[in-house]
């Protein structure tokens, strides 16, 4: 059976244009329908001439959104690097990526708790690059927590006193681990039947509400009440031993008569056969790891202030990799051998992302350099170059598989956000960023090892190597973009 396509539409499919379509070459009728070639010369011309343009969010969202972190919150106490879990790491280094990518694509992002500055967890924090929000020492919620109880007290939903007798003899569920002054009882079950709200435990109950449950919803209530946006989604970044718990600080929430919309990120267990380790044991392992690993590879010259930033850097890059590289569902397991587990080779996580990153730095370097010693012109406008020079098919695959997709790809967590219903639960992507920047750096590696981009200073050479740094330049960026939402400084040098 042949297909004819009138010529009049196969000129207005050549003839597409439009900022998410790609330039066409010419078009085939084949017996399952029409096929198109892309003109590559012409994609290159046009995405490197507005490469900025692609490496931004194709919209900016409205909205609030409130990260709540339930591993920082006192309970009663406040958590120090010593007691933080690997799995509550997790959830912290999740919800600071996550505010990232939010913030990226237009919301409004606010991080809960706050802590106190100058404590042990903040330093912590900060060593892995979590900028997390501080108040004085002397802060105190006492005002929001007062009001949160008196909303609980007068809450539709409360258990009244000869309830609340029966739950004193069993009935009721306590809040998981807690041993302090019941204050009162609230029956979870109805909220979520009354109000309709999908995806709960139906065992919630009626459980008891204790002094530390009011703080969580003071820090909650303190969160949103600087939202001015009409849509305010509150996400519970949270374990999966500590989502029961969690749920029912939600329905708490609820029942004191907050009508954010709440959405829990719950994250697997991360192992570690054979061993028990802190955060700040973790840290400290993969830091020694580093430095051990560096000294190897570069000798004595790892010492002084450049290289603590560097081996810094890279100890960040590793924790994060390694606990965000995987779906947020699914468990980590973790190799903490002292020996093989960090190393300066192989495309291994975030060592090898930052060496790439910085293999870039490194070859605009030496070409500056080059341009003082008057070796070569500077760039031209790529309006003035000619990109059919651009023949390796590493080339093209840099620019379609990753410079192209890199907008949507990371719009994708506000889309889902967005979506309407879905139950308690949400699903977000997180792990894309990960294996976004191993996959590129793969490629870009095996492109880099296999292409001379600084040529020799002939003018006849010039077109195509600066075609090459045009497209290089505009990696480099996509990187810094990349790493940013991770709160991983690149690495300049190496």
């Amino acid at each position: 059976m042949n297909t004819f396509v009138p010529p009049a539409v196969m000129g207005r499919v050549l003839s597409l244009r439009g900022s998410g379509v790609l330039p066409l070459a010419e078009g085939e009728v084949m017996a399952d329908g029409l096929r198109v070639r892309v003109d590559r010369t012409a994609t290159f011309q046009k995405v490197l001439s507005g490469a900025s343009l692609y490496l931004k969010p194709p919209s900016q969202r409205q909205g609030c959104v409130v990260l709540n972190c339930p591993a920082l919150h006192p309970k009663p106490n406040l958590p120090s690097p010593d007691t933080l879990t690997l799995g509550q790491l997790r959830t912290v280094l999740l919800t600071d990526h996550l505010g990232a990518l939010l913030r990226r694509q237009g919301f409004t992002v606010s991080c809960c708790p706050v802590l106190p500055e100058e404590s042990d967890i903040i330093a912590f924090l900060r060593m892995l690059g979590v900028d997390w929000p501080t108040v004085p020492v002397n802060w105190t919620n006492d005002e929001r927590e007062e009001k949160m109880l008196d909303a609980l007290q007068n809450s539709r939903y409360r258990e009244r006193e000869e309830n609340e007798a029966r739950s004193r003899e069993g009935e009721g569920k306590k809040m998981e681990g807690e041993k302090e002054e019941v204050l009162l009882r609230v029956n979870l079950k109805r909220v979520f039947q009354e109000e309709q709200l999908s995806g709960y435990d139906p065992s919630l109950g009626t459980c008891t509400v204790l002094r530390d449950s009011v703080s969580h919803l003071a820090q909650l209530d303190s969160a949103t009440a600087g939202c001015t946006a009409s849509m305010v989604t509150a996400v519970h970044v949270t374990s999966c031993q500590d989502e029961f718990r969690q749920q029912q600080i939600a329905m708490l929430w609820r029942a004191s008569g907050a009508t954010v919309v709440q959405r829990h990120l719950v994250c697997g267990p991360v192992k570690t056969p054979a061993t028990h380790l802190s955060a700040a044991q973790y840290l400290q392992l993969r830091r020694v790891q580093m430095k051990e690993a560096s000294e190897m590879k570069y000798g004595e010259q790892v010492e002084g202030q450049t290289w603590d930033d560097i081996i810094k850097a890279m100890t960040s890059a590793t924790v994060r990799f390694e606990l965000l590289s995987t779906v947020h569902t699914s468990p980590v397991t973790l190799d903490v051998h002292r020996e093989g587990s960090v190393s300066t080779k192989g495309p291994r996580g975030g060592v090898f992302v930052m060496y790439n990153c910085a293999r870039l730095h490194t070859l605009f370097d030496s070409y500056e350099r080059g341009v003082e010693k008057g070796l070569y012109p500077e760039i031209p406008e790529s309006s003035q170059l000619d990109f059919s020079s651009l023949k390796e098919e590493g080339e093209w695959l840099l620019l379609f598989n990753y410079l192209i997709p890199f907008s949507e790809l990371f719009d994708q967590s506000g889309q889902t956000l967005e979506c309407d219903g879905g139950g308690a639960r949400v699903n977000l992507k997180t792990e894309q960023v990960c294996k976004f920047l191993v996959s590129l750096s793969k490629d870009f590696s095996s492109y880099y090892n296999r292409v001379h981009v600084l040529g020799e200073p002939l003018p006849h050479l010039f077109n195509q190597m600066f075609c090459r740094l045009q497209l290089l330049r505009a990696l480099r960026e996509l990187y810094h973009s990349a790493l940013d939402t991770l709160n991983l400084p690149p690495i300049r040098q190496l």
